[in-house]
């Protein structure tokens, strides 16, 4: 990773060489703090106890702009146990749906916890760097991931990059793809609109690896670690997107 340049109000050139973390809990602590911000995912809680049998505390618990489950797990440096870890938690969560949907209850209220969106658990990773070995792995696992690394700048500044985002979807066809999200037949709509829509859809699919499609009943999301468009269900006249 090159060096930052920061430039200050007397025209002056500061160097700022990227740095890990002192302790893990200082990035947990910064990424908590802002974590809608960063990554588009609401906090809930914070070393989260899985009970005396499960026996384990996961780092962060949130719930994304669509309403789907977040685990966040983080690492200092490399560590490819951090992977198999939020996967462990992943796990656990998907078999306490009811104690989840209560926690989202008291911190973002009923409604809410009434919207939560199981079809689409995520994991996120966020660690010092990861090898080209946790990269295949996510790629084998049928789960939502996204692996971010970081680094620290100075006292102040934290850089985030998204090293792999995998949906857990097997790529298919088109037609069986919008089937499989659970999409109403585009061609339940008339025209050209249909048509733009079909269009629309491919592009964004198309934008790179690690774009996933999320199906609310209000807009259909395409995601790459957070939203990044969003599309309502076409009207007469319009597609708004």
């Amino acid at each position: 990773m090159p060096d930052l340049k920061l430039y200050n109000t007397n025209g002056g050139v500061t160097e700022v060489a990227p740095r890990l973390a002192d302790a893990e809990a200082d990035v947990q602590s910064i990424v908590e703090g802002n974590m809608e911000k960063f990554l588009g995912v609401r906090f809930l809680a914070s070393e989260y106890s899985t009970g005396p049998v499960h026996g384990g505390r996961i780092d962060s618990l949130g719930l994304d702009e669509n309403g789907a489950p977040v685990v966040v797990e983080y690492k200092r440096g490399v560590d490819s146990g951090v992977i198999n870890q939020g996967l462990f938690y992943l796990g656990w969560l998907m078999d306490h749906r009811a104690e989840f949907q209560h926690l989202v209850r008291d911190r973002l209220g009923a409604t809410t916890a009434a919207q939560v969106l199981w079809s689409a658990p995520r994991l996120i990773c966020v660690a010092g760097d990861f090898t080209r070995y946790d990269v295949h792995a996510v790629r084998e696992h049928r789960r939502s991931i996204d692996l971010v690394r970081y680094r620290f700048f100075g006292k102040d500044l934290i850089g985030l990059e998204t090293v792999a985002s995998v949906t857990g979807r097997t790529p298919a066809p088109k037609q069986v793809r919008q089937r499989a999200a659970g999409l109403p037949p585009v061609r339940a709509h008339s025209g050209v609109l249909a048509e733009l829509a079909e269009a629309v859809d491919e592009v964004l699919l198309g934008l790179g690896d690690g774009v996933s499609r999320v199906q609310r009943k209000q807009y259909r999301a395409y995601q790459r670690l957070r939203n990044f468009a969003c599309v309502c269900p076409p009207q007469k006249t319009k597609l708004l997107v």
